[in-house]
């Protein structure tokens, strides 16, 4: 399974009243590929909203961008939770609605040790046929995947895939230790570009979703050697990396890019509680960031 080099963590649309918004679903589904140029899409992970999205919810939305994406790109569950009971029968039933492949978050709350995180990570992954992607984020769930513990189950036949947000050292030492079926995702969009250098495959994004094309040129010069053209990409792109995430100051992932989502005039709605949108500071930071994309 190629699930491509540029991936988009796929926010969810919501009405006013804070239901899935199936609608505007269609419509941003159709925009990251046709657009955007997203190869693959994550629905329902970190950015997907995926803790106050229900059980429900999570299958539909995951039926739905199966069926409206028609396989112009790839379909990546987020099924993983801190329950590995829930998490095997989440991912079997996106199984059955025809997802490409599932991501699975590292168990956060309960703090389970290396060989507790290689046990859950084997159980889901032999209870399905399904590709998986293991999702590091140790920033959102305090323990963090080891290199130790990534190698091991890179040897899994059907664990093709991590999404790293630890750090380049450790992209750099999975890619050179994994085998050769298993690709390496930068999990940050700043640290993109600087973890394809050392030897990762691709970026699961969520600034994809308002400079994604110009992503995927970076990441073609890249590939093709133009190492000046890539970082002078990266580097016009980076206040926007950051920006996302640091409007001026730290603001949970997704209320930044769903805000500039509306601006672009994409009405994916708000958050829901507990996050909470930009204060009038914050929003203002994002509308110079919007308005700075059409210099």
């Amino acid at each position: 399974m190629d699930f491509g080099r540029l991936i988009t963590a796929m926010v969810t649309p919501f009405d006013e009243q804070g239901n899935v918004n199936w609608t505007e679903t269609a419509k941003l589904i159709d925009y990251l590929i046709e657009d955007q140029r997203s190869e693959s899409l994550v629905v329902c992970g970190t950015t997907g909203e995926s803790p106050t999205l229900t059980e429900e919810e999570k299958l539909k939305l995951f039926e739905f961008a199966v069926d409206h994406a028609k396989g112009r790109c790839k379909i990546i569950a987020g099924t993983g939770s801190n329950s590995t009971a829930h998490s095997i029968h989440l991912t079997q039933e996106a199984e059955k609605l025809g997802v490409d492949g599932v991501l699975l978050v590292v168990p956060y709350y309960n703090k389970p040790n290396q060989e507790g995180l290689y046990r859950h990570f084997e159980a889901i992954a032999r209870s399905t046929k399904l590709p998986v992607m293991l999702y590091n984020v140790p920033g959102r769930t305090v323990v963090g995947l080891s290199t130790e513990t990534t190698l091991r189950l890179a040897e899994i036949p059907n664990v093709v895939a991590t999404k790293e947000c630890a750090s380049l050292e450790q992209v750099t030492q999975i890619a050179a230790g994994a085998p050769a079926h298993f690709r390496v995702y930068s999990g940050d969009d700043a640290s993109g570009l600087p973890a394809m250098a050392v030897g990762a495959y691709g970026i699961v994004s969520v600034a994809g979703h308002i400079i994604g094309a110009s992503m995927k040129d970076m990441i073609t010069a890249h590939l093709e050697g133009e190492q000046v053209q890539a970082a002078r990409l990266h580097q016009k792109l980076f206040p926007v990396f950051k920006g996302l995430f640091e409007s001026p100051t730290p603001l949970p992932n997704p209320a930044a890019v769903k805000y500039a989502l509306n601006l672009l005039g994409h009405s994916v709605g708000g958050v829901r509680l507990p996050l909470i949108g930009p204060n009038e500071k914050e929003a203002e930071f994002i509308e110079r960031l919007v308005h700075s994309l059409a210099e």
